[in-house]
């Protein structure tokens, strides 16, 4: 395709091109801050900052970064949630020159190792959680600051917080960690050092690589995507062009996103500023504080994934058939990306809200956007949209890439947001372009000006919105002593788009359940690429050269059936020679999770009892039984629902343990929540399941 027929649909308010200059990140915050010194940049809570604070606190960690030799060229690691230090951290790194890396403060202690050996961090600046996983030795060259999340908050919440009950105590254990005395507090640290004077400020150029974002890219290798200032103006600047804004109308941008995705981070916080917008920030995706921040301040511009908006419309539904009036209407643009946006949930969120949902199309090695749907009525739901001004897409030939696709093709992009390659991996980068044009890896087709998704990128799972490369699982597994093989696949799950099956042939003689298999594999995993299911197989299906072919794998699941996390042939057919009835909970966990649902929720016996006989006899009936007896005081049956994934169980598990164990075994659980059981569900590592988790206004 040689020409641009997505030009004719248009919006006429977006140009066909942007344009791309010498700007650098900082020069949108600093710019906000003279315009609108007073207005606030972030509310975090409740708890707010004005842009004028904003700067001021960005100089000031500049300062304590400088003073500990960070300069141009240096990288300043992050594992943090959203909050506000991870912009002051942020903005003081950009101001000082350095290249900030991105990293999910939930990875397990090996991936956060290799990840800033990979960077080579002169500094680390973590959640205190996320330190007490990393472990740090005394005797580490580099720089450690732990953050406390519980000091930004409003100080209402900060009071309650220290009160000696069992609520306050439960909150506290999820929001603060154990701290070695060798790691430095960042919140006590940049509060001491003086704003660095803006005069000594040396500009950083606009081919600077500014961020590291880590992807396992087409190939499952984990790498650091290296994108520049210009990367990221540039797809700032597209997506801006793409919105229609209103000229100096206050826009109010929901930042449930993690800010280590590429989708978080370039819409809630590079859009974000160069608006002037006031950005929400939640730690995590918890819609009862979503909804309060609603209320508080009214929100313009959800960014999200499918399975948010649809959570949001059921529990507006609910609590609307309670009696409760909830206002959408001022939300006008909501923006779907990482996964399939059915028609469906576009039609309902449009109808609540009267303006507009669009789906997005991009990767990390993009910026990450690259289409999307336009906000008119000439929007085409389930598709990927149209390229963005500035960008181009072909459909090429798989066989031949430089040949057009007839049909079905891979998709290639070229444009100023994509990449400037892997950091130190030259030959990885190669494989990642042909020519110019950036290989997606994932096959598409032209419907008329749009992009539709054949397929996704041939043996990628994408769990809420997360890319998990079966074979880094299938690395881990393998080392498992009673595993013989192994061929890790994704299946559609309705809330996350895909859940990860590990198929296992066992070694003769062994046995395992799922709870073992998450035991091996805690640790080494991020809990996002954990896997929900496993299937036992005799046998796994190889190609004719002996490679495991895991589309077999997928095909043959759709003759097993899931029992208790585990596959099994139907009509009674035995999948392996160790196939038993397995739950994916021990007695451990489950008496961890139903303590905190006690503590934290104030549920009574009847009340879980309840909900978890609706939960075993229909997950469909579940809805209406739970309204019976839950009241103000306590959570919906969503709530719970999250509650019980964020400690890494089923519901189905949950339930059956609860019915089967009867009143006796749930009144002798013990009452209290240990820190371990939340740190599985603090903030980020699954952008669609974070609930419940920090939540201190609730508190109150």
């Amino acid at each position: 395709m040689t020409v641009k027929p997505w030009l004719d649909i248009y919006p006429e308010w977006v140009p066909s091109d942007i344009t791309v200059d010498e700007e650098t990140l900082e020069e949108s915050l600093l710019r906000a801050a003279d315009r609108y010194p007073h207005r606030v940049a972030l509310d975090f809570l409740g708890a707010t900052t004005s842009y004028r604070e904003l700067v001021e606190r960005a100089r000031k960690v500049a300062t304590l970064l400088r003073n500990l030799g960070v300069q141009r060229g240096d990288t300043v690691a992050l594992a943090l949630p959203n909050c506000p230090q991870h912009m002051y951290a942020l903005w003081g790194a950009i101001l000082t020159g350095a290249t900030v890396a991105e990293m999910n403060p939930l990875a397990p202690q090996p991936e956060l190792h290799r990840q800033i050996a990979m960077v080579d961090a002169r500094v680390v600046i973590a959640w205190e959680k996320t330190i007490t996983t990393m472990a740090p030795a005394a005797d580490d060259p580099r720089h450690y600051f732990a953050v406390d999340l519980s000091r930004d908050l409003p100080l209402t919440s900060r009071m309650l917080l220290k009160l000696p009950v069992a609520q306050a105590r439960t909150q506290r254990a999820r929001l603060r960690g154990e701290v070695p005395p060798h790691v430095a507090s960042f919140d006590r640290e940049w509060r001491k050092a003086a704003p660095m004077d803006l005069a000594t400020f040396r500009k950083p150029q606009a081919e600077d690589v500014a961020v590291y974002m880590f992807t396992g890219g087409t190939t499952g290798k984990p790498k650091a995507v290296m994108l520049t200032h210009r990367n990221l103006v540039s797809n700032r600047k597209q997506i801006i062009a793409w919105v229609p804004f209103e000229a100096d109308h206050h826009e109010v941008i929901a930042g449930v996103l993690p800010l280590f995705h590429a989708f978080g981070f370039t819409l809630m916080m590079m859009c974000a500023l160069d608006l002037a917008a006031t950005a929400i920030f939640l730690p995590n995706f918890d819609i009862p504080s979503l909804l309060a921040a609603q209320k508080r301040r009214p929100m313009t511009v959800l960014p999200g994934v499918t399975p948010m908006f649809s959570r949001i419309l059921a529990e507006v539904e609910k609590r609307e058939a309670a009696g409760e009036t909830i206002d959408l209407s001022s939300i006008r643009f909501g923006v779907s990306g990482a996964m399939a946006l059915p028609d469906e949930v576009a039609r309902r969120w449009e109808e609540r809200t009267g303006g507009f949902l669009i789906e997005g199309y991009g990767m990390t090695e993009s910026s990450p956007v690259v289409s999307g749907s336009p906000m008119s009525p000439d929007r085409r739901p389930s598709t990927l949209g149209v390229p963005f001004p500035g960008t181009e897409v072909r459909i090429a030939n798989p066989d031949n890439l430089a040949e057009d696709a007839v049909d079905v093709g891979e998709i290639l992009v070229r444009g100023p947001q994509v990449f400037a390659g892997y950091l130190g991996e030259p030959e990885e980068t190669a494989q990642a372009m042909f020519e110019d044009w950036l290989r997606t890896g994932d096959l598409g087709r032209w419907d008329g000006p749009f992009v539709v998704m054949a397929d996704r990128a041939k043996e990628m799972i994408n769990s809420s919105g997360f890319n998990i490369y079966p074979s880094e699982v299938e690395e881990v597994l393998r080392g498992m002593p009673e595993v013989r093989d192994v061929a890790v696949v994704g299946i559609p799950a309705a809330e996350r788009g895909e859940s990860v099956v590990a198929a296992l042939v066992l070694e003769p003689g062994s046995t395992v359940d799922l709870a073992a298999v998450r035991r091996w594999a805690e640790g080494k995993l991020a809990h996002y690429a954990m896997p929900s299911s496993i299937a036992l197989f005799d046998a796994l299906p190889t190609s004719q050269l002996g490679k495991v072919m895991r589309r077999s794998v997928r095909e043959q699941l759709d003759n097993f059936e899931l029992k208790a996390g585990v596959w099994v042939k139907k009509a009674g057919a035995v999948a392996g020679s160790a196939t038993t009835a397995v739950s994916d909970m021990t007695r451990e966990t489950f008496e961890r999770v139903l303590a905190g649902l006690e503590t934290t929720y104030n549920l009574t016996v009847d009340q879980i009892q309840s909900w978890a006989s609706s939960v075993t006899k229909s997950a469909a009936e579940s809805g209406d039984v739970v309204r019976q007896w839950v009241d103000k005081t306590a959570p919906s049956g969503e709530t719970i629902a999250a509650f019980v994934r964020s400690a890494g169980a089923t519901l189905e598990s949950f339930a059956t343990w609860v019915v089967r164990s009867g009143h006796d075994l749930v009144a002798g659980a013990t009452r209290s929540v240990t820190p371990a059981a939340e740190e599985k569900g603090a903030t980020g590592d699954d952008a669609t399941d974070q609930k419940d988790r920090a939540k201190p206004e609730e508190t109150a």
